[in-house]
Formats: C-alpha cells, structure tokens, sequence
C-alpha cells in the first residue's frame, strides 16, 4: 500500500503533466478541425474547378492532411 501511494504522489506532484496532456490534446484536436474543414472546402469543388486549381478530386486527403499537420 506504500508504494502505490508513492507512486501516485509521485505522480500528481509532477508539476505541468496535465497541462501537457491538455495542451496536446488542444493542438491535435486543432489540427483535426483545420484538416477537415479544409476536406470539405476542397470536396465541395466541383471537378472542374479543381482541374482550374491544378488539382485532381484523389489529392485532397493528401493536400488537407500537409495543410493541418505540415509535411511529414
């Protein structure tokens, strides 16, 4: 029982874990909105206007998911 509650205060009494957890949870959740926003922007087009773009109707997961998470 000592050591579990050792492990817990160890834990909680780490200073900035949770406002870590949170702030990467913000930024993911962020950068799923600006991903998917631009999805459905870019869907909504027809197909000739992507062609006018430069675009094929195949490239807009791809082009979303640079815009949202950079290029990896």
């Amino acid at each position: 029982m000592a050591m579990a509650s050792e492990v817990r205060s160890a834990a909680v009494g780490t200073p900035g874990v949770t406002s870590r957890i949170l702030r990467g949870l913000v930024a993911r959740y962020s950068a799923y909105v600006v991903y998917s926003k631009c999805v459905a922007e870019l869907s909504a087009l027809s197909d000739r206007q992507l062609s006018d773009l430069g675009l094929h109707r195949s490239m807009i997961r791809s082009l979303a998911r640079e815009e949202a998470y950079g290029k990896q």
